[in-house]
């Protein structure tokens, strides 16, 4: 579809550049045409002319043809010429107009294949289960329960599902709306629900500098992140969260341990519903694919900087960097 849109594009580009090449050259031959004629005119008028009109006259005639001519082949060579470089141009202008909407195209076919796939297999678990059940009919009270508990369970994926297309789906077509947010409050609020007995996560650098953001986007950023590391690393590990505030520059950073992401799972980490292997995403550790997607789509919309180090078997890092409030408010002074 997009190679076929690529050379009709193409296709108008070069229309429109041969007609306007068409047209500057019937310009320039109409006004050089009348200006040899001009010149022949003048030099018509001279007694030298006169004096020698039959033999002048075809000469004159001929000059006149020949010049013509030459200025035909030269306009037909140069404009042969701008077609050629024009189509190359053209092609390449198509390209690249084209890419960004071919790469929408192609992120929004895929993101509907995987969100179809991840709402079918819960509800065909469901399904399943359901139809079994009413099968048997010397099922029990106690077996129900336990089929109730299972459909219950798909419900909640389905909601935690449901609930992130929408929070994604609502980010990528509306704004944010900034206020002054202090970093150290969001991030108690953050792990004390995360985290209520106050054994896994570490809160350093207490910073009182406060950033231009939404306070329920920086603390719905900040569990995603936690969440993440938590869900990643050994359960007697601890999750160090640093409060930063260097120069201009305002954020923090979550470090934990644990297998650490691949280099070449890097680059993707913040695409939907990527999941770096299927070893990491078993278990409690299951998870969609969204999380980091929509922390990274917060942070845009924030005017901020996202991002992440980490090797396998080493310290994974997430560092956030948001819009410091001091800094605006200098840059209003000035």
């Amino acid at each position: 579809m997009f190679r076929s849109a690529t050379f009709k594009l193409t296709s108008w580009y070069l229309a429109i550049l041969v007609a306007v090449c068409l047209l500057f050259s019937v310009i320039i031959y109409t006004s050089a045409s009348r200006e040899v004629a001009a010149r022949i005119d003048d030099w018509q008028a001279t007694p030298l002319y006169k004096l020698n009109e039959p033999r002048f006259f075809a000469l004159r005639e001929q000059q006149q043809h020949q010049a013509e001519a030459n200025l035909i082949a030269s306009l037909a060579v140069a404009n042969i010429a701008i077609w050629t470089l024009g189509g190359i141009g053209s092609y390449y202008l198509a390209r690249r107009t084209l890419h960004p909407i071919e790469e929408a195209h192609e992120a929004q076919s895929r993101f509907t294949s995987d969100a179809s796939h991840e709402l079918r297999t819960p509800l065909a678990s469901m399904k399943t289960e359901i139809e079994v059940a009413l099968r048997d009919p010397d099922i029990t009270k106690k077996e129900l329960r336990e089929l109730l508990k299972s459909n219950l369970e798909e419900v909640d994926k389905l909601s935690r599902l449901s609930h992130m297309l929408l929070q994604l789906s609502r980010l990528d077509h509306s704004n944010i709306i900034l206020e002054k947010v202090s970093l150290l409050d969001a991030a108690r609020s953050v792990i004390d629900r995360l985290d209520k007995e106050g054994k896994r996560i570490e809160l350093t650098g207490h910073s009182s500098h406060k950033v231009l953001a939404n306070r329920s986007s920086v603390e719905e950023l900040m569990t995603i992140l936690l969440d993440n590391a938590l869900k990643y690393s050994p359960e007697d590990s601890k999750v160090q969260m640093n409060l930063l505030a260097k120069k201009q520059l305002t954020g923090f950073e979550i470090i934990n341990e644990g297998e650490g992401i691949p280099a070449e799972s890097l680059p993707h980490i913040f695409d939907r519903f990527y999941r770096v292997d299927s070893s990491r995403s078993t278990g409690s550790k299951k998870g969609y694919g969204l999380g980091l997607s929509l922390a990274k789509k917060i942070v845009e919309l924030s005017g901020g900087e996202l991002t992440v180090s980490s090797a396998p078997q080493q310290v994974t890092t997430f560092s956030v960097f948001l819009q410091s409030l001091s800094k605006n408010k200098a840059k209003s002074k000035t």
